[in-house]
């Protein structure tokens, strides 16, 4: 009777002997960087990280693995915050060879792309036909086009153009069992069935594994204007936001929310940050109109209404970037604000959403509950004002003990998530859902859709092999416990 190192063994071999030695790792050394991600809360284990070259590829490794009963968990940039690329024994599946630019359509305004480009060389590459594509990351040098594609990225664009799932028009996916379904389709209208497409954005790779997708692509903005806004409370930038929004439209591209802690510990950590404001403020909003249209006085617009807003005193003070590279280091105080918080001390993090309308309601009442429940910890409440959805950070008080205050992460978790489902929101904004929030589904996700979530997984992975134990649990054949909660260093 075989065992199960030696089954391993036989479907080792034949996937070396496809694709390569090159292309299936399993030296200690080659397999570490695929067992953690970015922030480093899980720490997995994987018996080879597996590189296909293409689609075909893909299917085969796929398919060998189903007839082993070998889980796989596909990884693109390994960007995630969530663990949802953490592997628990198996195989981890690298889309990174798969970094073709296939075609490009320039009056369809279309783009098709493999899962393992980068995200700025799809900008790039929209860019150098004249066109936007329009997703921007902290991470778009690193991340991949699968990995945004199965975590329903988001970043600081939705507000005018949406997320993932609204920037993808068709996909390329391998199923459980090595079949591809080819929704390759550049079509904006196909009422041809059910929406498969959007059964695999932001499914972690539980249904099926991504290899390609059609983005839709935007006319290239021939101007914009950023502008960097002081004000009282939550509650004033969020009626600028409305000003903003009733006068500029979709002009209106980003409208980021910064709380007075959070820039004073980028200006304390980034070298070469600049006070962009004379005085501090409670509360600050990063805000960017832009158009293509080249002869568009966005500047003058946005002087109108701050101005207006700076008379009936919305707002206290603000900047405008007066040139390119003013505006980018505005936005640099935004990008670097995730990155500066490991400085001070441990970080609790929540990724989550409510209605716009509620969004500086939640910032305040979930502020005091937290502050009440421990005082002195430090609120970092920041993120994408215009779309609703907030990091609500919080940082150790200073001087505590950093592993006592990470041990209190459940805690914060019920008070902060208890308040954003009684404001009808998410708990799971744009991060994704993983390992790290999985328990947390089963208290504020609604029963039936729980049910067919379910449902959905044993139908498209009845054997549970893709991505185990992530988003959902369905039972089977379950992965141990990876190796516990801790926070990056």
């Amino acid at each position: 009777m075989a065992t199960a190192a030696s089954e391993h063994g036989t479907l080792i071999d034949g996937l070396t002997e496809r694709l390569g030695a090159a292309a299936v790792l399993t030296g200690a050394d080659d397999l570490e960087p695929a067992l953690t991600e970015t922030r480093g809360l899980y720490r997995g284990r994987a018996l080879a990280l597996v590189r296909p070259g293409d689609r075909e590829e893909v299917a085969f490794v796929v398919r060998e693995c189903a007839r082993a009963g070998v889980p796989i968990v596909p990884q693109g940039g390994n960007t995630g915050l969530v663990g949802g690329g953490v592997p628990d024994g198996g195989i981890v599946l690298s889309l990174a060879r798969l970094d073709r630019i296939r075609h490009l359509d320039p009056v369809n305004a279309t783009i098709t792309v493999e899962a393992g480009c980068i995200l700025r060389a799809v900008q790039e590459a929209a860019e150098a036909a004249g066109h936007l594509f329009p997703l921007s990351l902290a991470s778009e040098g690193s991340c991949r086009i699968g990995g945004n594609l199965a975590t329903n990225a988001g970043g600081t664009a939705v507000l005018r153009y949406g997320n993932m799932r609204e920037l993808t028009l068709g996909l390329e996916v391998v199923l459980a069992d090595g079949r591809v379904w080819n929704g390759l389709k550049g079509l904006r209208k196909d009422n041809t069935g059910y929406d498969l497409k959007d059964l695999f954005i932001g499914s972690e790779g539980t249904l099926g594994i991504i290899t390609a997708a059609v983005l839709k692509l935007f006319p290239k903005p021939r101007v914009r204007v950023t502008a960097f806004v002081g004000c009282a409370s939550p509650g004033r930038a969020l009626a600028l936001f409305e000003r903003l929004r009733e006068a500029a439209g979709d002009q209106l591209t980003a409208f980021e929310y910064i709380p007075d802690f959070g820039l004073e510990i980028v200006l304390r950590h980034r070298p070469g940050a600049v006070r962009p404001l004379a005085g501090r403020h409670p509360s600050y909003a990063l805000v960017e109109l832009s158009s293509p249209q080249a002869d568009a006085d966005l500047r003058g617009r946005l002087e109108t209404v701050l101005g207006q807003a700076l008379e009936d005193g919305l707002i206290a003070d603000a900047a405008l970037g007066a040139s390119e590279a003013q505006s980018l280091a505005l936005w640099g105080l935004r990008e670097s604000l995730s990155e500066v918080q490991r400085f001070e001390g441990g970080s609790i993090k929540h990724d989550v959403a409510v209605p716009v309308s509620r969004v500086a309601e939640f910032i305040e009442t979930a502020a005091k509950a937290c502050e009440a429940e421990m005082p002195g910890i430090r609120v970092c409440a920041f993120g994408h004002f215009g779309d609703g959805n907030i990091h609500f950070n919080l940082s150790q008080p200073v001087g505590m003990d950093r592993d006592a205050f990470l041990a209190e992460w459940a805690r914060f978790n019920r008070i902060v998530h208890d308040i954003v489902h009684a404001m009808d929101g998410s708990i799971a904004a744009e991060h994704g859902v993983g390992l790290i929030k999985r328990e947390e589904l089963l208290r504020y996700k609604d029963p039936v859709a729980l049910d067919l979530m379910r449902a959905l997984k044993r139908t498209l992975d009845p054997r549970n092999l893709l991505n185990p134990g992530k988003v959902i649990d369905i039972g089977g054949p379950a992965p141990s416990a990876i190796a516990g909660l801790m926070e990056h260093p």
